[in-house]
């Protein structure tokens, strides 16, 4: 049996913006997609051989939107279009319920849909129109427990001004209720310097996220329990002294995490942030990356 094979998934927003994939020792680097506008987040389906992606576009022109290419570059697709979401960022792919998940920043919200690009859902608003002016109004990151029954979005707020929050809420809208008003919306942490992306170890009931902000609790990789009863305190400092930190992914069997920042740099370090390393460096504006172990179909 053919051993799977492993790869990362990275955005470049800038140079055009580009998706390409390494080994996870950042070696054998092969670029996929070319022109994507200013590509933000990106998930992977091993099963059916997909990479998905969002563009956060022109944000005064409401024109973002979402694609989908297969592992090797090939059938690009736009699966939602302009329009119909205003600025993607992180996305999510649940695999037992077959959904994308993302948040829209301007859009002020979080969203979903199937895999291709129907059945677009808003599940949290948290303004409308000029709000956007607000950045504490602002999705960004996303993350979905599915047996826990939970989704997790972060809210920016302004550059460095410590106003981010961590929140959670049901998967579904509860009956009765709207998606800009919610019952079961809870702050989980507030007052962070500026949190950006999200993942989750489900193993060992763990939430993960990159912070943009200032140090010293900004610029870096954050760790906190998922669940109340272990919860206390402040978030724990993994990883310090990003260039400004954007994406996260996970590779919980293998103990291992992957970090990118605006700077350029692809980290690799253990889920407990030691034995850091850089695995590429000087690689343009990097957001969004993803980990996976692909069969021979994806190979």
């Amino acid at each position: 049996m053919t051993q799977p094979q492993e790869r990362l998934f990275v955005l470049e927003a800038s140079g055009g913006g580009r998706l390409f994939s390494v080994n996870p020792d950042g070696s054998d680097k092969k670029v996929l997609v070319t022109g994507c506008r200013v590509p933000d987040g990106v998930a992977v389906d091993v099963v059916a051989g997909h990479i998905y992606w969002t563009n956060m576009g022109i944000p005064q022109l409401n024109d973002g939107s979402i694609e989908r290419v297969d592992v090797d570059g090939s059938n690009r697709t736009t699966i939602v279009p302009s329009g119909v979401t205003h600025t993607p960022k992180q996305l999510h792919f649940e695999a037992a319920g077959r959904k994308l998940y993302w948040c829209d920043r301007e859009g002020m919200r979080v969203m979903r849909s199937d895999l291709d690009g129907s059945n677009v859902e808003t599940l949290v608003q948290t303004g409308q129109g000029d709000d956007s002016r607000d950045q504490t109004k602002w999705c960004v990151g996303v993350g979905v427990d599915v047996a826990g029954g939970h989704l997790y979005w972060t809210q920016k707020g302004p550059s460095d001004a410590g106003l981010g929050k961590i929140l959670r809420a049901g998967i579904d809208v509860p009956a009765g209720d709207t998606p800009a008003a919610r019952g079961d919306i809870e702050v989980l942490f507030k007052d962070l310097p500026e949190p950006i992306d999200i993942e989750l170890d489900l193993a060992t009931r763990a939430l993960y996220w990159t912070d943009r902000g200032d140090p010293p609790r900004g610029n870096t990789v954050n760790r906190a329990p998922l669940d109340a009863t272990n919860r206390s305190g402040e978030p724990e400092i993994l990883s310090t002294h990003l260039m400004e930190g954007i994406g996260i992914a996970l590779d919980p069997v293998g103990g291992r995490m992957f970090v990118t920042d605006l700077g350029g740099t692809v980290y690799l370090a253990d889920l407990d942030g030691s034995n850091r390393r850089e695995i590429l460096v000087a690689q343009g504006n990097l957001t969004g990356i993803a980990y996976a172990e692909l069969n021979e179909r994806g190979a």
